[in-house]
């Protein structure tokens, strides 16, 4: 029997499977991860009968004919998860926590499943994903201090602008190897301490984010911005964390940033307005590669001649908060 870790390489995947694996180690799974945009995961896993097979926060939707797949060959799945699911399958070998609601993420979820057995890490993930009215409340619950707080929300937001870019190679540390680096502490404030790769990720994180600061948006009205960014690994590594800083600066305004790519078009992240988290997702399925939750979504390629139109679409979407 062979036992797979499929997660997103963003903090709330990393966040989640983190905390069931503080609870129940796994120590010989085969680590199933990627960019974050690598969604598609669950059909990397070649599965047998008996397999057992965790899920985190990639899209039912998008691995559903994998999914299926493994259930029919006897394996079993716990899927945890919050963007849009589709039909979720009923079989006795999946079990299901999925919520799309737009204020909770995958690490939120599995705490509730722990029952807060490693809350601060669920904090960190909550942080990550940009949800940070909800990962304060927790770690207010659980006793943190502000100053705790603060050293978690800059954990949360650079292991998640680590999962960010086009290739692997933009990357600080492939997601595997930053799991891996965040297995040994039960506490993410002894990470945050101890762990010396962390200094280095920060470091980058803090040059990089100097850079995009220059940045102005292409076009801006007070309902949307959006913002065009060079072929660069720095823009590549910085898009999803400059969305998720653009949002809580300019709360009701939606954006959206795109890097140009060599490939003859541009990846898009989108960020629904902070204060009304919906609409990112509806824009984003429009078009062929997009996807996402309500509050942030992307398209994985979209040709440069689309543009006109994708500016079109968007500032229709959240000029007249449509949904």
């Amino acid at each position: 029997m062979t036992h797979y870790d499929v997660f997103n390489g963003d903090a709330d995947g990393i966040c989640a499977l983190h905390q069931l694996r503080l609870c129940d180690p796994q120590d010989d799974a085969v680590l199933v991860t990627g960019l974050k945009r690598d969604i598609d995961l669950l059909s990397r896993v070649d599965a047998r009968q008996g397999d057992e097979i965790t899920v985190l926060d990639v899209s039912l939707e998008k691995n559903r004919a994998a999914l299926d797949r493994v259930l029919s060959v006897g394996a079993k799945v716990f899927y945890a998860d919050h963007h849009f699911s589709g039909e979720i399958p009923e079989h006795q070998n999946l079990d299901v926590h999925i919520d799309v609601s737009a204020d909770t993420c995958t690490s939120l979820i599995v705490n509730k499943h722990l029952q807060g057995a490693n809350a601060q890490w669920a904090v960190v993930g909550a942080f990550g994903d940009n949800f940070d009215p909800v990962a304060k409340d927790l770690g207010s619950s659980i006793g943190m201090s502000e100053s705790q707080l603060t050293q978690l929300q800059q954990l949360g937001i650079c292991i998640n602008y680590n999962g960010y870019g086009f290739e692997l190679d933009d990357l600080m540390f492939h997601p595997e190897v930053l799991y891996k680096l965040v297995q040994p502490y039960s506490s993410p404030l002894d990470f945050i301490a101890l762990e010396s790769a962390y200094a280095k990720l920060l470091a980058q994180f803090q040059t990089d984010m100097k850079t995009a600061k220059d940045f102005k948006p292409q076009k801006s009205n007070a309902n949307g911005a959006i913002y065009l960014l060079p072929n660069e690994s720095w823009a590549k590594r910085v898009v999803g964390v400059m969305g998720n800083e653009l949002a809580k600066n300019y709360p009701d305004r939606a954006h959206a940033l795109l890097v140009d790519s060599v490939a003859g078009g541009y990846r898009v992240s989108v960020r629904s307005p902070y204060n009304r988290k919906i609409g990112a997702d509806d824009l984003c399925r429009r078009f062929q590669s997009g996807g996402g939750r309500k509050a942030a979504a992307g398209i994985n390629q979209l040709d440069h001649s689309l543009l006109p139109e994708f500016e079109a679409q968007f500032f229709a979407q959240f000029d007249h908060g449509q949904h």
